[in-house]
């Protein structure tokens, strides 16, 4: 499989600083398994769609960026990434805003996005490097599963693994027609269980 890492920066693509956070992308693409390649250094707006659109006609199998996410009158990876998207992954970005949030408030403020593009996954992160390590914390957890189902690979079923497509394992037993297990012991009331 493989990836590229995509840092958006006015200042590191104009060489005012160095980039920190696509070398931690590489790296941590590279830890999950994937070729990783970059970081390529772009500056923000339209040269984001550009390198984008070039990463999914080369056939790269994911692509994530690191910038631009914030809401500064500059910040226009998200606009730039939705043009090049075919469907949305809305809970990647989600789940990667609620990890961060946890740790540090602003992270609530990134607005960026996930989603398909052809067969490739993009994924924007924010620019700072804590930002970085913690989308590729949740990214390790979904980005492969993402990958196979791109490309046509099986939904994991209860007997095949430990999930099904519902989320639950095979050890839960069956599920009510409300999605509780079926087996609980609770006593159902119109209300809820007691």
């Amino acid at each position: 499989m493989r990836a590229l890492a995509v840092t958006v920066s006015n200042r590191a693509a104009a060489g005012v600083y160095a980039d920190t956070g696509g070398p931690l992308l590489v790296a941590g693409l590279t830890e999950m398994g994937f070729a990783a390649d970059g970081p390529l250094v772009v500056p923000d707006g339209e040269p984001v769609e550009a390198a984008l659109r070039e990463a999914v006609a080369a056939g790269y199998d994911v692509v994530v960026t690191t910038g631009g996410t914030g809401v500064s009158p500059t910040d226009r990876t998200p606009e730039m990434t939705a043009r090049v998207l075919d469907r949305q992954l809305p809970g990647v970005p989600e789940a990667i805003r609620a990890y961060g949030y946890a740790k540090v408030p602003t992270a609530a403020l990134s607005r960026g996005l996930a989603g398909v593009a052809d067969r490739t996954v993009v994924v924007n992160l924010p620019g700072s490097s804590g930002g970085v390590r913690d989308g590729l914390a949740v990214l390790a957890r979904l980005l492969p599963h993402a990958v196979d189902q791109v490309h046509g690979g099986d939904h994991a079923r209860a007997e095949d693994g430990p999930h099904g497509d519902d989320g639950s394992r095979a050890e839960d037993g069956p599920r009510a027609e409300d999605g509780s297990r079926a087996d609980d012991g609770r006593h159902r009331h119109p209300g809820g269980a007691h």
